[in-house]
């Protein structure tokens, strides 16, 4: 591992910060591995992550998906579920659904609730927290649109949250991605995150900026971004 991590950086500035479409290009080009790579974006923010006003949590739309279909689990109950089931969603049900959930299964990889049956789901807390997959209103898993919500993660809608150093990951698509595509879904990202800057929080606000393969190097981005 080593040893082929320092041949893919052979050639590559890292002293440089490069524009979106170069460092695209340049983690394409040095993404070798058997398999085709994630590509991920990494945004150490300016935040103090331990006051509650300047915590960084939304959703964006990536134009051209991430390269990976989702399974979506809905509960609801009625008219909704059919709405749920209408919009694509490969799992839905209500009490029934809980229940199967809290006895182990976990066969989705993201879950949406109504507002209505999120009482009830309630108890799923501390079995999918620890996972990630709890329904959240910020996340807009908690939601009575659902035929919209459904459709939108399917086609490539992503949760971001800074973690406890401040850092935001995303994946950003394949490496088997065009370059445009990569760029344009990347240049998402960041506009989703600076969108979200919260008021309190001071001083540089979007501090390093990363663009890397799963088994690529880092790949530095200009943080005086502009729209590509």
């Amino acid at each position: 591992m080593g040893k082929r991590i320092e041949n893919v950086k052979k050639g590559l500035d890292f002293t440089k910060k490069y524009k979106v479409e170069e460092a695209v290009a340049l983690v394409k080009k040095s993404a070798n591995a058997k398999f085709d790579e994630t590509v991920e974006v990494h945004l150490k923010l300016g935040i103090d992550t331990k006051q509650s006003d300047q915590q960084v949590r939304s959703v964006v739309g990536l134009p051209h998906g991430t390269g990976k279909t989702k399974k979506v689990a809905v509960i609801a109950k009625g008219e909704k579920e059919k709405e749920a089931q209408d919009a694509g969603a490969e799992i839905t049900g209500g009490a029934d659904l809980i229940d199967k959930i809290f006895k182990g299964f976990m066969e989705f990889d993201v879950l949406v609730v109504t507002p209505d049956m999120m009482k009830d789901a309630a108890r799923l807390g501390k079995l999918l927290g620890p996972r990630g997959l709890m329904p959240n209103p910020k996340s807009g898993t908690v939601t009575f649109e659902l035929a919209r919500t459904v459709k939108e993660l399917k086609a490539g809608r992503i949760e971001f949250k800074a973690d406890a150093q401040g850092i935001v990951h995303a994946p950003a698509g394949k490496t088997s991605f065009p370059e445009k595509s990569l760029a344009e879904n990347v240049q998402a990202i960041i506009d989703a995150v600076l969108k979200v800057k919260p008021s309190s929080s001071k001083g540089v606000y979007l501090q390093s900026i990363f663009v890397s393969s799963t088994m690529g190097p880092g790949i530095p981005v200009d943080t005086a971004i502009k729209r590509i």
